[in-house]
């Protein structure tokens, strides 16, 4: 029972100080539920508003790629430099430390393989077990313009009712086919899609010409998608540009982990998107951090 006889009188009310309510930080998220925001806070930094996902999701479709053959030795060290995990559940259940304190984007949808039409994807995890894994987010596919477009527009749209049931936002992921047009005009309608249809936020590409247009006209934060592998000097430029130009972080890969130096390189990559570094400054700090990195394996070996 409590000890009633030892209350003591309540009476500072802070009468001349007006409650509190701190609007959140994101883009398009200030009326979604608390657990919903507070996924989100893990998955972009509270304090810059912007996010250094680390994209490690292509073997669901591609099988082991380059630097990804051993995730647990090529990708766990860099862990502590990400604001963000984008990966697969198998990956996450087998390999990914519980530890990892960072909010993980979980894949939401799959099916075909590069050997198959890549938009013909299926939803491939239920909402249940992205609540068991404790998951900021899920991501799925959605291939505006594809032969399969409505049904990878259906597939986000099912994976956002029912992740406001359970409180997990989903991110929508603009594909690009190998025939398609990649410009500013055909990211503005992606995107829009996307988040017309509930995406709390999106995922999609850098163009140097009218990417703050997309940025613009999308109401949800729009995170660039690291694409293909480029010369850290241009990864690092590439960066800089899409924060500038209204992006809330990034979501690398191959960018990361198929450079030299990947502790150097995401470490750089968090500068360019958390304190906004000029790309010249931030291939500097990468230069030193490699030539530390490279000194740390002679040491070990």
């Amino acid at each position: 029972m409590p000890d009633v006889d030892d209350l003591k009188d309540t009476k500072n009310y802070h009468l001349d100080v007006p409650a509190k309510h701190e609007p959140f930080f994101l883009k398009g998220a200030g009326a979604l539920d608390w657990g919903m925001q507070n996924r989100l806070a893990r998955v972009f930094n509270p304090a810059s508003g912007r996010t250094v996902m680390l994209a490690i999701d292509h073997g669901y479709f591609q099988g082991p790629t380059a630097g990804l053959e051993r995730v647990d030795v090529n990708i766990v060290p860099l862990l502590p430099h990400a604001t963000a995990l984008m990966c697969t559940r198998g990956i996450l259940r087998t390999t990914v430390p519980a530890a990892f304190a960072n909010g993980v984007v979980l894949r939401a949808s799959g099916g075909p393989s590069i050997l198959k039409e890549l938009s013909n994807e299926q939803l491939a995890i239920d909402v249940d077990d992205a609540a068991r894994l404790n998951v900021a987010a899920m991501a799925v596919q959605v291939f505006i313009g594809g032969e399969f477009e409505t049904q990878s527009v259906h597939n986000m749209t099912r994976l956002v009712d029912q992740g406001i049931r359970a409180g997990i936002p989903t991110l929508g992921v603009t594909a690009v086919g190998k025939n398609m047009t990649r410009d500013a005009r055909y990211f503005r309608l992606a995107t829009r899609i996307c988040a017309e249809l509930g995406a709390h936020f999106v995922k999609t590409y850098y163009v140097e010409e009218g990417f703050e247009t997309v940025t613009a006209s999308c109401p949800v934060p729009i995170v660039m998608a690291g694409g293909k592998k480029l010369a850290e000097r241009d990864a690092l430029t590439m960066a800089y540009r899409a924060v500038s130009e209204g992006a809330a972080g990034v979501d690398m890969g191959r960018n990361i982990f198929q450079s030299e130096a990947p502790v150097a390189m995401i470490q750089a990559v968090g500068a360019v998107v958390h304190q906004l570094m000029k790309p010249e400054q931030a291939y500097d700090l990468y230069q030193t951090l490699r030539r530390d990195e490279q000194r740390g394996r002679r040491v070990a070996v």
